[in-house]
């Protein structure tokens, strides 16, 4: 049988470029080599190359999606994208693949669109039954009155850039006076951001995958920073979090997080796997946090604990996408 010949698109443009790159390893270890044909290709801005084992580097061609090493042409089946950030999760890449006509294993363009901006995936989900924080969204440029946002939402507080991942330029604000320059910070990520009301609670890490007509709910993480919450630190550095799998929920607020999940897999328009996180109040309500469209798969990340901890294989996991996906 010939194999799947397939690029794997690692690394990107955004500050989470490492961490996918460790993703990207992890994945092309699990895949069966037996099954496909596989290429790592490092996107970073218009430098799109395939590193041989002797060291040299290779560039796509991107008038076709094609790669020539020494003569020999691949022309690629299929991408799996395990980029974090742009242009891997803001739709950008998807796009590209769109035209090109070639099948790949995240959300659409659409989706992805939707999911990478926090305001548009609250207003996607707004009257859907799902708990939201209240937020202020802000341009650069707007006149900021701390003083109103202060009598809004209340301190403590989140400032966060309204396009980015990994808590990238997110602070938690305990005090009036910092909230100037928690706003500067998540402006140097961007020129959006939202100032959202802190849920007090414990927050959880769901994976999603609906595929060949069956729904995916993952056993649900329990994420327990040992910071003030849950920033890059914490999510990339040993010892800093505590991440319990299956969650220490009862069976009512396990339920009311999986309907919640598949409600905004749904809604969002979601395909392959993704995460969803909440914060659950002491009282059992959870809130929405955010979507991850292309959750981390370095050995550190969430979902690929949690694809252990239901008896299954990233290989396994990969194979069900890759299937799935193939057919779009």
């Amino acid at each position: 049988m010939e194999r799947l010949k397939i690029a794997l698109m690692a690394g990107g443009d955004s500050p989470e470029r490492e961490i996918a790159l460790q993703s990207a390893a992890q994945i092309r270890a699990a895949l069966d080599p037996q099954k496909y044909d596989i290429r790592v290709i490092d996107l970073h801005h218009r430098d799109w190359h395939y590193t041989a084992p002797d060291g040299r580097q290779w560039q796509v061609d991107k008038n076709d999606f094609s790669l020539t090493v020494e003569g020999e042409r691949t022309e690629f089946d299929y991408a799996l994208i395990i980029i974090h950030g742009t242009p891997g999760e803001d739709g950008k890449l998807q796009g590209y693949l769109d035209m090109m006509g070639i099948p790949y294993s995240s959300c659409s363009m659409t989706s992805s669109v939707i999911t990478f901006d926090k305001i548009t995936t609250k207003r996607t989900l707004a009257g859907r039954g799902i708990h939201l924080a209240r937020e202020i969204f802000l341009r650069r440029g707007d006149r900021i009155d701390s003083a109103a946002i202060i009598e809004k939402l209340g301190m403590p507080l989140f400032v966060k850039p309204n396009a980015n991942g990994s808590s990238f330029g997110v602070t938690k604000v305990h005090t009036p006076e910092e909230l100037p320059a928690a706003i500067d910070a998540a402006f140097v990520q961007g020129d959006e951001i939202l100032v959202e009301e802190c849920i007090k609670g414990r927050e959880m890490g769901c994976g999603v995958m609906i595929a060949q007509g069956r729904e995916y709910l993952f056993p649900i993480t329990e994420i327990v920073p040992k910071k003030d919450f849950f920033d890059y630190e914490a999510k990339y550095t040993a010892g800093c979090s505590e991440e319990i799998t299956p969650a220490r929920i009862s069976p009512e607020v396990k339920a009311e997080l999986n309907r919640m999940t598949l409600e905004a897999y749904r809604m969002c328009r979601c395909s392959g796997v993704v995460r969803v996180d909440f914060i659950v109040t002491d009282e059992g309500k959870p809130y929405f946090i955010e979507l991850n469209s292309i959750p981390g798969m370095s050995a550190g990340s969430i979902v690929p604990k949690q694809v252990r901890a239901m008896g299954m294989s990233l290989g396994e996991l990969f194979d069900i996408i890759i299937a799935d996906t193939c057919k779009r």
